[in-house]
């Protein structure tokens, strides 16, 4: 290390010494300094004689590779933090002032930097999606499809859709939907039972918010095709069907302890074949679905009784047998022969129809 001469500077002002300290090379003695750093090395060395004039340099730069300097205006977003939540409007860069009970200054400051910083809007969508995770989170309904009702409140919030409607009807709403989308069903009374919103009102949000997604969606896809874009997964919409009974099987065979792969194999193909059954075409599926689990319960050895199923199922034990009934005079027709093959079950093991 040398300290470069010291020059007096012309026209008048004050003299004073450069104390910049510059590294060069002691061979060459070049200035400026043609200095390379190999970070695969760690070394600081001289471009035109190679001498090593220093070691274990750090490597500032990102560990992984990133293109972001192709599309947005050379910023390299590798090092500010985490990423943006795409549940939430704006650069989400603000700082937060922690909270501290024994701090009353620390409580002034995180008041007044909400009044400041935070919009309406985003505590709106906070205070939804709060409440959205609570009543997933309460029937132990899956991380998916809690962030999927999110995602379709967002899209109701955004395009200021539903003005008349209550906040909670659209909740609902969006789980029923979120739960048909994930592949994980539930019904109308589920729903009322979770959120305290009356069956009527969740079917009427729910046939205007199915009308209101896919038209979106169809407008995103054509906007994307004119431009030849590519469309996210989460901006196409698929058009939900009604529940059935064997999407319900599945779940009631797990609350009723019925784990075996059996049950739930027997069960949904009595629910499939339950369209050839002319009486119980238009029936509820929860009906179906319990009369079929009740069948395949006493087929295969474990049964369980009207009353059970109905706790689970949530229709009355006298459904289920009024349904039951017409499964026991198409069983011939109903039961395949593979299901009670080798002993693993028996058709003697149906209760009779009194």
């Amino acid at each position: 290390m040398i300290a470069p001469s010291t020059t007096t500077e012309k026209g008048g002002t004050e003299w004073s010494e450069n104390l910049n300290m510059t590294l060069i090379c002691k061979d060459c003695k070049e200035v400026p300094p043609n200095l390379v750093e190999e970070f695969s090395s760690g070394d600081m060395v001289c471009g035109s004689c190679g001498l090593v004039l220093g070691d274990r340099i750090v490597d500032t730069r990102s560990e992984w590779r990133t293109f972001s300097n192709d599309d947005q205006g050379n910023d390299d977003p590798s090092r500010v933090g985490d990423g943006a939540n795409p549940l939430l409007n704006g650069s989400q860069l603000q700082t937060t002032i922690a909270f501290s009970e024994n701090n009353a200054r620390s409580r002034d400051l995180l008041r007044a930097q909400g009044k400041s910083s935070t919009d309406k809007a985003t505590k709106g969508l906070l205070a939804a999606y709060k409440e959205i995770g609570a009543h997933c989170d309460a029937v132990n309904i899956p991380k998916n499809v809690s962030d999927t009702a999110k995602h379709l409140f967002k899209l109701v919030d955004d395009a200021k859709a539903f003005k008349g409607k209550s906040q909670e009807a659209i909740i609902a709403g969006c789980i029923f939907i979120a739960c048909r989308q994930c592949g994980v069903p539930r019904t109308f009374r589920e729903i009322y039972a979770l959120t305290k919103v009356s069956k009527k009102d969740i079917g009427r949000t729910f046939k205007a918010l199915e009308k209101f997604f896919a038209q979106d969606s169809a407008g995103k896809v054509a906007m994307a095709s004119a431009t030849g874009g590519m469309l996210p997964s989460t901006d196409t919409y698929q058009t939900t069907t009604s529940t059935n009974a064997k999407d319900l099987c599945l779940r009631y065979c797990s609350q009723l302890g019925l784990n075996r792969q059996q049950f739930v194999k027997v069960s949904q193909g009595l629910a499939e074949k339950m369209s050839t059954v002319g009486d119980l075409a238009g029936r509820s599926p929860l009906s179906v679905a319990a009369a079929c689990i009740y069948m395949a319960s006493y087929l295969l050895g474990k049964p369980k009784t009207p009353k059970e199923i109905s706790q689970v199922a949530g229709v009355s034990d006298g459904t289920i047998r009024t349904a039951y009934k017409y499964l026991y005079q198409e069983r011939e027709r109903l039961i395949e022969p593979e299901w009670i093959a080798d002993g693993k079950g028996k058709m003697e093991n149906l209760p009779p129809v009194n």
